[in-house]
């Protein structure tokens, strides 16, 4: 595996983000994350960018850029949620979510992929949600925005496919982060009856799939959702 690779993960300071960074550190990537606030985990570069403001991720890029050169794979992780339901949904509880979700791949993807044509190489990873596909009640915003990963990583492949440059979805079911931690028992009980597996998945369960992705054995997989869910969506 080639480990002279410039990874850029957004939103790399938490959670899946940060799990997924600490992976390509540990497998000898040079490694930048972004993060509006806080610091990415030891041995990575990080930047401040807001992916909802295409002048501050252009800044972001050209720092690492200068720092660690041109970046070939790009993971697009960062991402929020205003759950309510939908009667109760306002214009901006949809509108930020799915600016930050999905416009948020698009600034991030379209800066990247000017290197990855230039290196005719690259690796788009986006990260959605199990719910992008299986639907959750209170999530229409994030849902959408999730499900919409996939026709985009599909349309990048269309465009993109014969240049050397791959683009995937990983979907993650549930998993041990600060959010799920604060949920109720009795809701994370729930949960976990519906799951194949019994168990909630690790931030590093997922980052293992992405750096996987990111790898030469992966060179001839793309447009694909690949579900990290322990069988909750089944392929949806």
């Amino acid at each position: 595996m080639s480990t002279d690779r410039v990874v850029l993960v957004t939103g790399g300071n938490r959670g899946i983000g940060r799990a997924i960074a600490e992976r390509f550190v540990a497998a000898g990537y040079k490694t930048a994350v972004t993060a509006r606030s806080g610091e990415g985990p030891a041995g990575t570069l990080t930047v401040r960018a807001d992916v909802t403001d295409a002048a501050s991720l252009d800044a972001a890029f050209r720092e690492v850029e200068q720092q660690l050169g041109t970046v070939e794979i790009v993971i697009a992780n960062a991402g929020i949620t205003k759950d309510t339901l939908l009667l109760r949904m306002t214009e901006d509880d949809f509108d930020s979510v799915v600016s930050t979700n999905l416009g948020g791949t698009f600034r991030v993807v379209k800066r990247a992929s000017k290197g990855m044509l230039r290196a005719k190489w690259g690796r788009v990873v986006l990260i959605s949600s199990v719910v992008g596909l299986y639907g959750s009640a209170g999530q229409i915003n994030y849902s959408s925005s999730k499900a919409a990963l996939v026709g985009f990583a599909r349309s990048l492949t269309r465009e993109l496919g014969g240049r050397g440059i791959t683009a995937n979805v990983v979907a993650p079911g549930f998993i041990e982060t600060d959010m799920t931690a604060e949920l109720p028992e009795d809701t994370q009980a729930e949960y976990r009856r519906n799951i194949p597996a019994g168990r909630f998945a690790t931030a590093d369960e997922v980052a293992g799939v992405v750096v996987w992705l990111a790898s030469d054995d992966a060179a001839y997989i793309s447009g694909a959702v690949i579900p990290v869910d322990g069988g909750l969506g089944m392929g949806h």
